[in-house]
């Protein structure tokens, strides 16, 4: 797979999200097609086959209350990472990142992961670490 390929593909991929254009999905999905969302944490839910991930897809595009910006996208060979931030209708939003496999021209893999409301991680106790000491 060439990443010029892949890069095109992700490229539409990501149109049809931010321009609520969910039948720019139609050739882009595999029949193989693997997708693993968001919800529930920690792991998701796995949805299998064309059929399935296209109509969870075009589902998304074509919601005008919430939207995705893409602030992100790498491509390497066959693969690529695009990181986003999902607004919602309120006015809050989410950030993620979803690892995409492309293989003969479609998608065959999206795993996507995302920034979960929650606490602050605790920082060390250590004064010397917080200050930029020494450990």
């Amino acid at each position: 797979m060439q990443p010029r390929e892949t890069a095109e593909i992700i490229r539409q991929f990501n149109q049809a999200f931010e321009e609520h254009q969910p039948a720019l999905l139609e050739d882009l999905v595999a029949p193989d097609c693997v997708m693993e969302s968001i919800q529930p944490a920690p792991d998701g839910t796995r949805y299998e086959g064309y059929e399935t991930n296209l109509a969870f897809w075009q589902a998304m595009a074509a919601d005008r209350v919430n939207r995705f910006e893409v602030e992100d996208t790498f491509v390497m060979g066959d693969r690529a990472n695009i990181r986003w931030r999902f607004h919602l209708g309120d006015g809050s939003s989410i950030r993620g990142v979803s690892l995409i496999r492309v293989r003969g021209g479609r998608i065959v893999e999206a795993l996507a992961y995302a920034k979960t409301p929650g606490q602050s991680a605790p920082l060390p106790n250590d004064r010397g670490l917080l200050e930029g000491g020494d450990p």
